[in-house]
């Protein structure tokens, strides 16, 4: 697989490649990722939350977002992954593609 550019959106893009443990949906789509920073030395923060907190797959969640960026994206050196719970997130978050592929309706 041939890298992407190292911008804000291809490393979005790539991130949609990663998907939640107990979600069969993408951590964009599903609107867990609250922020992406690029910093000096290339290196990527990730800011992003959890669908319930808790999570037994944390530590495994956070690696594949870690991954998946540093394979997908050229020159990153480093990425730091950092959860918060604000605000926390909830299935309004969800964009519409990620909710027909689940089959389900936006809440209201």
């Amino acid at each position: 697989m041939e890298k992407k550019e190292f911008t804000v959106d291809n490393i979005r893009e790539v991130l949609r490649g990663v998907y939640d443990p107990e979600i069969p949906a993408n951590v964009v789509d599903l609107g867990l990722i609250y922020n992406i920073e690029i910093l000096a030395d290339n290196v990527v923060d990730v800011t992003m939350t959890l669908t319930a907190m808790g999570c037994p797959l944390i530590s495994e969640f956070m690696e594949s977002i870690k991954q998946g960026i540093l394979d997908g994206i050229q020159d990153v050196k480093h990425v730091n992954v950092d959860i918060t719970f604000d605000p926390p997130w909830n299935p309004s978050m969800i964009n519409e593609q990620a909710l027909f592929e689940l089959g389900i309706q936006k809440p209201s």
